[in-house]
């Protein structure tokens, strides 16, 4: 009789530990340049009770790895203290099908998605961006705004949320997260005169109406939303949203399921030709990206398999390294 094989399972801390976000970044602009190898069906969404939805996410590099990430979305969890996002990923061996590893896919989660807006960033912000604003308190935040303090030279991040409260402990937790010692951090209940201040806006938030308006956004600002990941839901706009030069993670996902994106596109205020590229042609470097200091851009992201695929197989090969 074969032997019965152990799944190792990589918990959070060693997850997190893994996937610094210099080196995530780096890795996330390769897979994103090198986005034609690798096989990225369109995920599948299925609605569950109490708005809640389960996303299944695979993807897939021939003679490399195969993963696929279970994830469910509940947004009445924050009325029971619980997070908003639970996942798994299962990392297993293209060619064999063998298990290779089970992941801790929240932090997986919560990480790649933070890097590839960073990525975005280091194409799209102004190079002295100094003063970061995130809106939402949700524990992406703390995530994001390390991130792109690893991306620009961030020096006073600004969090806005609707609960004082909430805006507090995220401010607690943004400083138990890694933020860099020189890096100041407040609240300000005013989000327009928050957007005023920014030069990089952070939008994480389940937000079905728009909360950032154009009116407050200043010229050479970008715009990094985040949250939105059904039609449904908004978070900047239409003004905002036909006035900035836009861009996304992948065409497919934004088109389907960004409803900053559908919603105005559905009442014939955008077209699809209106997204200036996606993060493959600004990894490639066959679009530029920014072209002006005064230029507004936007990227909107909605998950992408490939960015977990490329983030689990650093996870397991520095889990590997540490067995040796």
């Amino acid at each position: 009789m074969a032997e019965t094989q152990t799944i190792p399972f990589i918990a959070a801390d060693r997850v997190r530990a893994a996937l610094p976000y210099p080196a995530l970044i780096d890795a996330l602009r390769l897979a994103f340049a090198e986005a034609d190898q690798t096989q990225v069906p369109r995920r599948h969404a299925h609605a569950l009770p109490a708005d809640a939805t389960l996303l299944l996410m695979p993807a897939w590099r021939a003679r490399r790895q195969l993963g696929v990430k279970l994830v469910t979305v509940t947004p009445r969890n924050c009325e029971r203290n619980l997070p908003t996002v639970h996942a798994l990923y299962v990392l297993s061996d293209t060619d064999s099908g063998m298990p290779l590893a089970i992941i801790d896919g929240e932090i997986l989660t919560l990480r790649r998605t933070a890097a590839v807006s960073a990525l975005a960033s280091g194409f799209l912000s102004r190079g002295d961006s100094r003063c970061l604003l995130m809106v939402g308190t949700g524990r992406l935040a703390p995530e994001m705004v390390v991130a792109h303090c690893a991306s620009r030279p961030i020096e006073r991040v600004i969090v806005w949320g609707r609960s004082e409260h909430k805006a507090q402990e995220a401010i607690e937790r943004i400083r138990q997260a890694g933020l860099p010692d020189h890096v100041s951090v407040n609240t300000n209940r005013s989000l327009a005169a928050a957007c005023a201040d920014a030069d990089i806006i952070c939008c994480a938030t389940t937000s079905t109406e728009p909360l950032l308006h154009a009116e407050w956004i200043r010229p050479g600002t970008h715009i990094d939303l985040v949250g939105g990941f059904k039609p449904n839901m908004r978070e900047a706009d239409d003004a905002l949203m036909l006035s900035a030069s836009l861009f996304v993670d992948t065409l497919e996902g934004a088109l389907a399921e960004a409803g900053d994106l559908v919603q105005p596109i559905q009442r014939g205020l955008l077209q699809p030709s209106d997204i200036r590229a996606d993060l493959t042609a600004l990894a490639r470097a066959t679009h530029d990206g920014r072209l002006s200091a005064d230029q507004i851009t936007l990227f909107k992201s909605v998950g992408c398999a490939l960015a977990d695929l490329a983030a689990a197989g650093m996870v397991q090969q520095s889990v590997a390294g540490d067995a040796v």
